[in-house]
């Protein structure tokens, strides 16, 4: 069964405003937090090795929404990323078309699933929603396609995993608003065309480089989103805190985003530990100590480093002289998904300077040997000449 919702605008703005309210009424001993089916607590989020790998790979939660901006002027950060949807937005409410196609890439926990409701809501159009691994074959895909209203936007997530047959069948639905279906096997096949309204196809990947360039080429937008520097990412903290009515200082403020890994998605997600820690031990007040102390409790520390981030720099350093190595042989020797590796934590440790990648394999930098507190291999790699 496809993971597939539609979402109204207005539903979406209600779901913010209900969600809310539903934080922000609860008595402060309490966990806010609860699932959107069953209004259950959620579990709190988990410790060490597992609280970044988990906030950025889980999916949203009705905790997510209610922090979710619905405007461009409520978006902080991408800021020419913004400008280049702003003015493909304006041109094509003056002409009344549908947007043209966008792709948005970058790690994970950055704003692409944001962003395209945005574009739902500063055109005034549904966003259908599912993801790249449970589109499983053609007729998911004209299921989802045919039942989109015109000028309606379709968001696929980690579009780089649609299998190849699908992808195939977007190249025309993409072009020329049809779909050409094979119905029946044998001599008794038949194509049968479907006409598609026009709608707009907004693909967020984190791995950019595995889009085939037939698909890429179809997007009339490319654009990447980037880390946030640490001036961004305080005011994102203050604006949760300041709706789900958070005490917070300007130290603990500074405190969460310098350790948030430049992620809005990891801030927020602090946040809520945070928030849970302040209340039981220091009456609900948000100051450096206390989001140090928290963050320690995580295992998180000043650098944004987490635990699973120094075994992988430890390993390289004991076990492989610093490299250079393969990421297949440093996810055995953790014992964690190469993939994981890849998309969680080789990105900030890489844009950071603790790892470097060559052509050869990864390679542990002064700085890495220093967060583990390691002296680099003596003596340099001979040379051939």
């Amino acid at each position: 069964m496809i993971f597939d919702l539609r979402f109204a605008i207005s539903d979406l703005r209600s779901l913010h405003e209900q969600t809310h309210s539903a934080l922000t009424a609860v008595p402060p001993s309490k966990n806010p937090a609860t699932t959107a089916k069953t209004g259950a607590p959620l579990p709190p989020p988990p410790a060490g090795v597992d609280f970044l790998r988990s906030t950025l790979t889980a999916p949203a939660t009705a905790a997510d929404a209610a922090l979710r901006p619905l405007a461009f002027s409520d978006f902080a950060g991408q800021s020419k990323t913004v400008e280049r949807l702003k003015v493909m937005v304006g041109a094509a409410r003056r002409r009344g078309e549908a947007l043209n196609h966008i792709l948005l890439s970058g790690p994970p926990g950055l704003g692409k699933t944001t962003l395209a409701f945005i574009l739902g809501a500063e055109m005034g159009r549904n966003v259908r929603v599912t993801s790249g691994p449970v589109v499983e074959k053609a007729g998911d895909l004209a299921g989802l396609l045919t039942n989109l209203e015109e000028g309606d936007i379709l968001f696929i997530d980690e579009i780089h995993r649609l299998p190849k047959t699908v992808e195939e069948y977007l190249y025309s639905a993409m072009e020329d608003y049809r779909l050409d279906i094979m119905i029946d096997q044998g001599p008794n096949a038949r194509s049968v065309r479907l006409s598609l309204p026009k709608f707009t196809l907004v693909g967020a990947t984190t791995r950019a480089g595995l889009l085939t360039a037939p698909l890429r080429s179809r997007f009339t937008l490319q654009t990447r989103l980037d880390y946030y520097d640490a001036a961004t990412l305080i005011g994102i903290v203050r604006r949760s805190c300041h709706l789900l009515k958070v005490e917070l200082d300007d130290d603990g403020a500074r405190e969460i985003a310098t350790r948030a890994r430049g992620t809005p998605r990891i801030a927020n997600n602090l946040i809520y530990f945070i928030r849970d820690f302040a209340q039981e031990k220091a009456q609900g007040r948000i100051t450096k100590p206390v989001a140090a102390a928290a963050l320690e409790l995580l295992e998180i520390d000043v650098r944004g480093l987490d635990e699973m981030d120094k075994r992988i720099l430890r390993v390289m350093a004991e076990h492989y002289a610093g490299g250079p190595v393969g990421m297949n042989t440093i996810a055995v020797a953790v014992g964690e998904e190469a993939d994981t590796l890849e998309e969680v934590h080789e990105p900030f440790l890489i844009m950071e300077g603790y790892l470097q990648r060559t052509p050869q394999g990864r390679v542990l930098t002064a700085k890495g040997y220093q967060a583990i507190g390691l002296k680099p291999a003596g003596g340099a790699q001979g040379t051939l000449l």
